[in-house]
């Protein structure tokens, strides 16, 4: 009998140190596990299966686990990358100032689409539009896209002409149905990303207005993030290589028109930071 309750007494003393190890390596792996953030910009469904092939690449080169928190709004993304409540993120770049002034995140790397680490918005007219310059645009109708894209309206203003000058304007959402709108002469005028603009030169439109070259989305990463992981990072992202195919196929599932990810500074969105004054008064000049 006194055996019998030495076994039970010892099994059970066992059945405990291998839960209490379990328990350890759990905290442990949750504790190391990286939160990996952005905005739905597409449904959810859409926006995890174009980022679940980075998420796994991220997993095998830092050798631990990397999973998704899609936030409902570019307001929530940007609040959690602040608050270090994820880890990294993948931002537009108004999106990165503005975490940037919230909670000091730090760029990872830029992305880069059709062989260049920058892009321009272009205000454009139908092709035989008499419309040769943007001050002639005052008293016209002009078509933007999504209305919290800020980085639109600030590039008109660049170009000198505040919103109020127009005799209409709307947001049609997506870019294509801006071009399709001025094609058909239902807006005098619209702003499109250099890539769409240059593809409906060849469709009916004349560009009269480049902005300066601009940098990208980008991704950032949390100010709780130790230098060692955010040096990992950055190195994971840089050795992205679209000569390799299973690189390719991570890079091209993110977007199509990428072609990988380049070093970047937050120096490079100064050109951003200036155009987007006179909207949005708390983003300042301040490097890392």
């Amino acid at each position: 009998m006194i055996n019998s309750c030495l076994y039970v007494h010892k099994r059970m003393i066992l059945i405990s140190v291998l839960i209490f190890i379990l328990l350890i390596a759990y905290n442990t792996e949750a504790d190391n596990e990286l939160e990996f953030g952005s905005v739905a910009m597409d449904i959810p469904a859409v926006m995890h299966k174009r980022l679940n092939p980075l998420t796994r690449y991220l997993e095998t080169s830092l050798s631990r686990k990397v999973s998704l928190k899609l936030s409902p709004n570019m307001g929530v993304a940007i609040r959690e990358i602040a608050l270090g409540s994820v880890d990294i993120a993948y931002l537009t770049p108004v999106a990165y100032l503005k975490a940037h002034e919230q909670g000091r995140v730090k760029l990872v790397a830029k992305t880069v689409t059709n062989g260049k680490a920058s892009f321009q918005l272009m205000i454009v007219v139908r092709a035989d539009s008499a419309i040769k310059s943007v001050a002639e645009l005052a008293g016209k109708s002009f078509a933007f896209g999504d209305k919290r894209a800020l980085l639109q309206r600030a590039t008109v203003t660049a170009a000198g002409l505040q919103t109020e000058q127009f005799s209409e304007y709307r947001f049609l959402g997506h870019y294509d149905n801006i071009a399709r709108a001025v094609v058909n002469g239902d807006f005098t005028a619209g702003i499109l990303k250099d890539t769409m603009a240059l593809k409906w030169q060849e469709k009916g439109l004349r560009i009269i207005y480049r902005s300066p070259q601009l940098p990208p989305y980008n991704i950032a990463a949390s100010s709780k993030l130790d230098d060692k992981t955010l040096n990992a990072l950055r190195q994971a992202f840089l050795a992205l290589d679209v000569r390799n195919p299973d690189h390719l196929a991570i890079i091209k599932a993110l977007d199509k028109k990428y072609d990988g990810f380049a070093p970047t500074s937050d120096a490079e969105y100064d050109v951003i930071r200036n155009m987007i004054k006179p909207f949005y008064s708390g983003v300042s000049v301040k490097h890392e």
